[in-house]
């Protein structure tokens, strides 16, 4: 529960520690930085970290005067971060999961929920892998269950890069650009539950359309 309260603190007021990690460490920020990234997309027992509100804290972090942060910089390292860790999660996936379902068969480990995931990635697998990569959680286990359903790693890693830079340049940049407006900064801690929130919304309303369609 403690570490729980921790995070969510850490969460809400993220550019209060940035801006006391920038001091402390200096530019090896950078890589506590892509190792905060690369642990929430590429292990599956951290899908609690921080990613959109870090993006654009950092981006707004960047665009004070003499910040030690760069935005370009901080564009390639989250990039490479995500895509680091998106592989890294796949390839436990593909690794791991047949093992498992052919391992036990139950509710859980049933070979048929295999062979469904294998199927749903064959046809929507682009599609989920991209809009994943805005919803919180939901963008630690794509890369996994993308590995477990045999996605072609062609096919994966290419929507992945692009899932991947428009994620990271929506939010780096983004924070970049407007993080320091009057208006956004002095409502930041909203903002960033507005973003966790309206990410959230993305698999509801999809859920949603789904039942109605049936």
């Amino acid at each position: 529960m403690e570490l729980i309260t921790a995070l969510a603190d850490f969460i809400l007021h993220i550019d209060g520690h940035l801006q006391l990690l920038a001091s402390e460490y200096g530019l090896w920020l950078y890589g506590i930085l892509f190792l905060i990234v690369f642990c929430e997309t590429g292990l599956v027992i951290f899908p609690l970290l921080p990613g959109d509100s870090l993006l654009f804290a950092a981006g707004s972090l960047a665009a004070i005067p003499m910040s030690q942060l760069d935005p370009h910089w901080l564009f390639a390292i989250f990039t490479s971060a995500a895509l680091l860790g998106d592989t890294l999660n796949y390839w436990i996936g593909r690794s791991l999961g047949p093992k498992v379902f052919h391992f036990e068969k139950s509710a859980f480990f049933n070979p048929e929920h295999l062979q469904k995931t294998h199927a749903y990635f064959e046809k929507y697998g682009g599609k989920t892998i991209i809009i994943a990569r805005f919803i919180p959680i939901v963008r630690t286990f794509t890369p996994f269950v993308a590995g477990i359903g045999a996605l072609p790693y062609p096919k994966f890693i290419m929507f992945s890069i692009a899932g991947a830079l428009l994620w990271v340049g929506v939010f780096s940049y983004g924070g970049y650009f407007f993080g320091q407006l009057p208006v956004i900064k002095s409502n930041l801690k909203l903002m960033i539950v507005g973003i966790i929130v309206v990410s959230l919304m993305i698999p509801f309303v999809e859920f949603l359309k789904h039942r109605l369609r049936k």
